[in-house]
């Protein structure tokens, strides 16, 4: 049976990386997509998810468009780093306007409304900021218990942050609902202590963009943080953080650990860090599992094997 998967996303560059391999994974089911604000606005991301789904050709998902700002502060964005209004211009020029639309339904009710469907068989993967995942325990307390896996993208656990020194980018935009998540959703936490530490090498992402169309477009997702990588990692290759949780549940990558984690909230320095009670001083049970190591081989052949899939 395949799995039934739910993406909550907010594309941005690994974002779309991550929906192209579940897209393209035969044993996985994608029954929705919701959006969230974080790399860019809510309608950008939803723009943007939509124009991604026709470049593949797969306008049959249904699109549910979440929450536009944090639960209790304002919006800070990635546009920076993905490019205007959330993609790179090389990307966009690869990229069609949208010719269908999000579905009438909020993100919220759409997730609540899956997990109702289709209980333990639904995976739940929130690679954005934990807006609309942290909205709907809200709504219904119970959600973890009535879903299979919930994987949580983001924090930094042993390792230093990649937005503050001490948080990474999607449990700093919204740590309160980052907080929520963690003490209520038992999640699976992907956060950066795995995700800088596996690339696409830069030959195989220049052979992707010598291929037949869509991979040029695909190619250039890719492309656009070689620079970055080179820089700050000293690594020839391209990252594309969020698809290392879709070679978890493509390819088993990831080696998790049970562990007891809470989320600073309090605003100051370290807001949105992760604090990983790595020798159980707090003597708490566990709430959640971690992602404290992967295999690169493994991501790299999913994000390949994946991507070559649409030209077949």
């Amino acid at each position: 049976m395949s799995t039934k998967l739910l993406l909550d996303v907010d594309p941005g560059n690994d974002d779309a990386i991550a929906l192209f391999i579940a897209l393209a994974a035969d044993d996985v089911d994608v029954v929705g997509i919701t959006t969230v604000a974080g790399n860019t606005t809510v309608d950008n991301a939803t723009r943007n998810t939509l124009s991604l789904l026709e470049l593949v050709d797969r306008t049959d998902v249904p699109v549910a468009k979440g929450a536009g700002r944090p639960l209790a502060d304002e919006l800070e964005m990635a546009e920076h780093v993905h490019g205007p209004d959330g993609l790179p211009e090389a990307v966009r020029e690869g990229l069609s306007d949208p010719s269908i639309e999000p579905i009438e339904r909020h993100a919220v009710d759409f997730i609540l409304e899956q997990a109702h469907e289709h209980g333990d068989d639904l995976t739940i993967a929130a690679l954005g900021p934990q807006t609309n995942i942290a909205l709907a325990l809200a709504k219904e307390p119970s959600l973890s218990d009535m879903v299979g896996d919930i994987y949580q993208m983001g924090g930094a656990l042993k390792t230093t942050g990649n937005v503050t020194p001490q948080a990474s980018f999607n449990f700093y935009v919204d740590a309160a609902a980052a907080a929520r998540v963690v003490q209520d959703a038992r999640p699976k936490v992907v956060g950066l202590d795995v995700t800088e530490h596996v690339y696409v090498d830069t030959a195989d992402i220049l052979a992707l963009a010598e291929e037949a169309a869509p991979l040029p477009t695909i190619a250039a997702i890719l492309e656009f943080s070689i620079e970055e990588v080179r820089s700050k990692f000293g690594h020839d290759g391209g990252l594309a953080s969020d698809a290392v949780v879709l070679a978890d549940i493509v390819n088993d990558a990831l080696d998790f650990e049970k562990a007891y984690v809470e989320i600073d909230t309090t605003g100051g320095p370290s807001n949105g860090a992760t604090i990983y009670d790595e020798h159980g001083v707090y003597e708490k049970s566990p709430n959640c599992e971690v992602a404290l190591d992967v295999d690169g081989d493994a991501y790299q052949r999913t994000v390949l094997d994946s991507l070559r899939t649409f030209v077949e």
